[in-house]
C-alpha cells in the first residue's frame, strides 16, 4: 500500500533566506548553511523514500522557497488546485509548478487573479478522506474555500490562523492515519477549536506543546503508521508512539530558518478520492454598504478590522471618495465568514457601525412566533442603542422604545405593525421576534474627523477624559445643561454615594433646586448617606467639615433609615421637618421624582427603596422617555444599567476617579458619551461655578 503513495519534492540547489515574508526569517537573511540544509534535506528524502514514492521537480534559480513543495498547490485524485501565493517573493514559482502538474497528467484549476491560497500549506485532508481542513488568516483566502469544494467536490472546514507564527495551517495542525490529529491548539481561535472538537474525538486529538509546536512537530509527512518529522520532545514522542505511530526525526533546523520543515517540503500527489462523499462548504458572503465620513472618521477601518478580528474576511468591492471635505464617502464590501453563525455575529456588528445591504440585496427580516411568554425564539436579533428599523413586506418600520440588550417584537394592532424593543421578560405568544440579521438596518449620524478627534471635547467624541481636560469638559456640559433647562427639556442623573462621601451633595442639591436635573435614580445608599449628611453632618459616620470618623458614626446611617420608616418615607419626613436640607430634600421639595433601586447589601432598607428588581427596572426605564442628557456621578452599576436602556442621541457624561468604570461606560457604544476620570465632588463643584458664571449679569449680556 505504501508503495501506492507519491510525494513531489525539490532540491535546495537555491535555497537560501533571502527575504523576510514571515517571523521565523527575521534575523535569519543569508544565514542558512547551504551544506547543511542539502545534508539535512537528503536525510528527508531518503527517509521518505524507504516508503513512499518521491517525485522531483526542478528547482528554478531566483526562487529560493521552491524547496517548500506543499505550497505548489493542492492535489486530489488527479485534480489540482493550484497556488496563488499572497507574497510577490513566490509567485514567480507558480508557472513551473503548473508545468509540471500539466506534464504529469492533472486536471489543473487556477484561482482568480488576487485571491491568495497557498495549496497544501493551507489545506489538509483528513487523513480517512472525509473532509478537507482549510486554513485562513495570513497567507490564504477564505473565499478561496468555496473554489475548492466546487473544483474538488469535498466538504471543506474553515480554520482561521491566529499566531502569526503559524502561518500556514501544516505548521500546527497535522492530520494523521485512522482520525488521528497533531496540532496545537493556541495557533486558533476559539471557533476553529470548537469545530476541530466537534469532528475530531479527544481520545483522536493529540495537543502538543509550545516548545514542540515551534520546533514544528505539527509540519509532519505522515505515511500510514509512520510520521516524519523534525526532533519532538520525549514526552510527544511517547503520546505518539502509544497510539500506535513509529516516529521518525530528522533534523531540519536549516528550514526552520525559512519557516518550514518536513510537510512543507513535500506535497503529497496521491490523496485517495471517496466516491461516496461530495462537496459541500460552510463559508457565507454578503455585500454591505456603508456611507460617511468613512475615512476621516475611521469608520471603515473599524469595520474592516471587526471583521477579520471577528474571523471574517473582506473584499473592497467598490470605494467612492467624496470630493470634498465635508463630503461622505461611500463603499461596498464583500464580507465573508467561515459559518453563518460567525457571519450574524460579524454583520449584527457592522449594522452598529451604520451598515446596510444594497438596495438590490435588500430583504424582508426573518420573523418567528414567541411559543412560551418571557422566552424568544433561537437566534433572536438583540438590539443596541442606535434607532433601528426593519424591513416588513418590503417596507421599513421604525422601532419604538429602542434601548439595548433586547429583542425586537412585531406585533399586529389596529394601526398597522408595531416594531418595539422589548425585554425578553416581557415577550408574550402574540409577538413575533426579528431573528437572525437580515432586513435590518441602524441609523448613525455621519462622523467627521472633528467628532473623534481625541484631543477636544465634544458630546460626539466617545472618549475617556484625564484631569487636565476637566475645566474644558465641565465649561462643555454646563452650556449643555442651561440649553436643555431654557428649553424645557429633561436631565437624569444616577448617583452613587461616592458623591456625598466626596463632598458633592450640596452641588447636586443645588442642580435639582435649579431646575437642572429632572429625574434622580441612584440605589438606597445615596439617599442614606445624603440624609444622614443633612440630620447628624456624617456621612457614612464621617464628619463631613473635619473628615474625621466620629464616635458612633457607624450608626448613623442606621439611626437615619430608623427616622425615615418611623415617619413612613422620605416625602414624609421632609414634609415634617425631620429633613431640611440635600439631595432628598431638594427632590421632594421641587417634585423631582428619584427612583431607588435595592440591592442584596442594603441596610434597612428605606422604604422607597424598589427592593423587586424587576419593578426598579421599569421605573428607572420609565423615568428615562424623553430624557436628553444623563450625568452618571460614580455609580458603576446603576450607571451601566441606565446606559443599557438608554437609546443612541442621548447624551452622556461618565464621572469616576477609577478609570475602569469610565471606560466601560464609554465603551458602551454610543458616540454621544464622555468619560470623565475624575473626583466626582471636584467635577460638581466646578459645574456649579460654571453654571453660576453663566448666569451672572457680565455672562447674560454677552449672550
Amino acid at each position: 500500500m505504501t508503495s501506492l503513495i507519491r510525494f513531489l519534492m525539490c532540491a535546495p540547489d537555491h535555497y537560501d533566506v533571502d527575504y523576510v515574508i514571515n517571523p521565523w526569517m527575521e534575523g535569519n537573511i543569508h544565514k542558512s548553511s547551504r551544506d547543511r540544509a542539502v545534508e539535512q534535506w537528503h536525510k528527508l528524502h531518503q527517509s521518505i523514500k524507504e516508503h513512499a514514492i518521491v517525485d522531483l521537480v526542478t528547482p528554478e534559480k531566483g526562487w529560493p522557497d521552491m524547496v517548500f513543495t506543499a505550497n505548489a498547490g493542492l492535489v486530489l485524485g488527479k485534480t489540482v488546485v493550484l497556488s496563488r501565493f499572497l507574497h510577490k517573493e513566490r509567485q514567480g514559482e507558480e508557472p513551473y509548478f503548473q508545468q509540471w502538474f500539466a506534464e504529469n497528467g492533472y486536471t489543473v484549476h487556477v484561482l482568480p487573479p488576487e485571491l491568495p491560497f497557498e495549496g497544501a500549506g493551507d489545506a489538509l485532508l483528513d487523513r480517512e478522506g472525509r473532509w478537507l481542513w482549510a486554513g485562513y488568516g495570513f497567507r490564504s483566502e477564505l473565499d478561496s474555500h468555496p473554489y475548492l469544494a466546487k473544483w474538488l467536490d469535498v466538504e471543506v472546514l474553515s480554520l482561521r490562523l491566529t499566531d502569526d507564527r503559524f502561518y500556514h495551517l501544516d505548521t500546527c495542525f497535522c492530520p494523521l492515519t485512522n482520525g488521528y490529529l497533531l496540532y496545537y491548539p493556541p495557533a486558533f481561535d476559539s471557533y476553529s477549536n470548537r469545530l476541530i472538537e466537534m469532528r475530531v474525538a479527544p481520545e483522536k486529538r493529540i495537543v502538543v506543546s509550545e516548545p514542540d509546536a515551534v520546533n514544528f512537530a505539527c509540519n509532519a509527512v505522515n505515511v500510514d503508521r509512520i510520521v516524519i518529522m523534525n526532533k519532538i520532545s520525549e514526552q510527544l514522542k511517547k503520546q505518539l508512539v502509544d497510539v500506535g505511530f513509529q516516529v521518525i526525526e530528522t533534523p531540519l533546523t536549516e528550514f526552520l530558518k525559512a519557516g518550514g520543515a518536513a510537510k512543507c517540503l513535500t506535497l503529497r500527489t496521491t490523496e485517495p478520492i471517496r466516491e461516496e462523499l461530495h462537496g459541500n462548504v460552510y463559508v457565507e458572503s454578503r455585500v454591505i454598504c456603508m456611507k460617511g465620513h468613512l475615512l476621516d472618521a475611521g469608520l471603515i477601518n473599524r469595520a474592516l478590522d471587526l471583521i477579520v478580528d471577528n474571523g471574517g474576511s473582506f473584499q473592497v468591492l467598490n470605494f467612492d471618495l467624496g470630493e470634498q471635505r465635508q463630503s461622505t464617502s461611500s463603499a461596498e464590501v464583500k464580507v465573508s465568514a467561515p459559518s453563518h453563525e460567525v457571519m450574524e455575529e460579524i454583520i449584527s456588528q457592522l449594522i452598529d457601525l451604520g451598515a446596510v445591504d444594497l438596495p438590490q440585496d435588500e430583504r424582508d427580516a426573518k420573523l418567528l412566533p414567541v411559543t412560551l411568554a418571557g422566552v424568544a425564539p433561537d437566534d433572536f436579533y438583540v438590539s443596541t442603542i442606535y434607532p433601528t428599523e426593519v424591513r416588513i413586506n418590503g417596507t421599513w418600520v421604525k422601532v419604538e422604545k429602542q434601548r439595548m440588550d433586547g429583542a425586537i417584537a412585531i406585533s399586529e394592532t389596529p394601526n398597522g405593525l408595531l416594531a418595539q424593543c422589548k425585554l425578553l421578560r416581557d415577550l408574550t405568544v402574540a409577538d413575533k421576534v426579528v431573528v437572525d440579521v437580515q432586513g435590518i438596518r441602524t441609523i448613525r449620524k455621519p462622523e467627521s474627523r472633528e467628532q473623534r478627534n481625541p484631543q477636544e471635547f465634544s458630546f460626539m467624541s466617545a472618549g475617556v477624559s484625564s484631569e487636565r481636560r476637566v475645566e474644558l469638559i465641565v465649561e462643555q456640559v454646563a452650556w449643555e445643561l442651561r440649553k436643555i433647562r431654557d428649553a424645557g427639556g429633561k436631565v437624569a442623573v444616577t448617583a452613587g454615594p461616592v458623591v456625598i462621601h466626596t463632598g458633592g451633595g450640596q452641588h447636586l442639591a443645588q442642580l435639582i433646586r435649579e431646575g437642572y436635573i429632572q429625574t434622580l435614580l441612584g440605589g438606597n445608599a445615596i439617599a442614606v448617606h445624603d440624609m444622614e449628611q443633612s440630620l447628624m453632618g456624617t456621612s457614612l459616620g464621617v464628619d463631613m467639615k473635619r473628615g474625621v470618623a466620629v464616635m458612633g458614626g457607624h450608626r448613623h446611617h442606621l439611626k437615619v433609615i430608623n427616622t425615615v420608616r418611623r415617619y413612613g418615607n422620605i416625602a414624609k419626613a421632609v414634609e415634617a421637618g425631620a429633613i431640611k436640607s440635600g439631595v432628598m430634600y431638594e427632590c421632594v421639595k421641587n417634585n423631582v421624582p428619584f427612583v431607588l433601586a435595592g440591592s442584596i447589601r442594603d441596610d434597612g432598607p428605606l422604604p422607597d427603596t424598589q427592593m423587586d428588581l424587576i419593578k426598579a427596572q421599569a421605573e428607572y426605564a420609565q423615568q428615562l422617555q424623553g430624557v436628553e442628557m444623563v450625568l452618571m456621578l460614580s455609580s458603576m452599576l446603576h450607571s451601566i444599567g441606565v446606559g443599557n436602556m438608554t437609546p443612541a442621541g442621548v447624551k452622556m457624561v461618565c464621572v469616576d476617579i477609577n478609570p475602569a468604570v469610565v471606560t466601560k461606560l464609554s465603551d458602551r457604544g454610543s458616540v454621544e458619551s464622555m468619560g470623565v476620570v475624575t473626583d466626582v465632588g471636584l467635577f460638581l463643584s466646578l459645574l456649579i461655578q460654571q453654571l453660576n458664571l453663566l448666569t451672572s449679569p457680565y455672562t447674560q449680556q454677552l449672550g
